[in-house]
């Protein structure tokens, strides 16, 4: 019988202890570098590089998009299972245009790397398709 319940308490504490450990992911700030893929534009957009401060209550990487503009984004999603974070994202624009996308990281230390499917509806741009590929690396702690 004690057995049994040592056992069962270990698996407990070993299953506690993974499920809730998060990625492998050193909080700080973060250099994130963005390439932007437009479907049907010939020539790309040069890569953009910025800087977030990371940690892992708010593991969901900033995408350029957020980063750049004045839009109202909220992640209405995200899971974490093992090393890899996905979420769904949902953008207004002043200009009325809304942008969606589903995103994915993968954390190691202090790298990553990523990629966010978008769909912009609406606004001045009308309907555009855009993969943002990302990487990143930690420079230091937040101030």
């Amino acid at each position: 019988m004690q057995l049994k319940i040592f056992s069962t308490a270990f698996l407990l504490f070993f299953l506690a202890t993974f499920s809730f450990a998060g990625p492998d992911m050193n909080e700080g700030k973060w250099q994130i570098t963005t390439k932007t893929e437009i479907k049907g534009m010939p020539m790309q957009m040069p890569p953009q590089t910025y800087t977030q401060c990371i940690k892992k209550e708010d593991i969901v990487p900033e995408t350029q998009t957020q980063n750049n503009m004045n839009d109202e984004c909220k992640i209405l999603n995200h899971e974490v299972n093992g090393d890899t974070v996905t979420w769904e994202i949902e953008c207004k624009s002043n200009n009325g245009g809304v942008s969606t996308g589903k995103g994915t990281v993968t954390y190691n230390g202090d790298t990553m790397e990523g990629r966010v499917d978008i769909n912009v509806s609406g606004g001045n741009m009308g309907d555009v398709k855009m993969i943002q590929h990302m990487n990143g690396k930690r420079i230091g702690d937040c101030k």
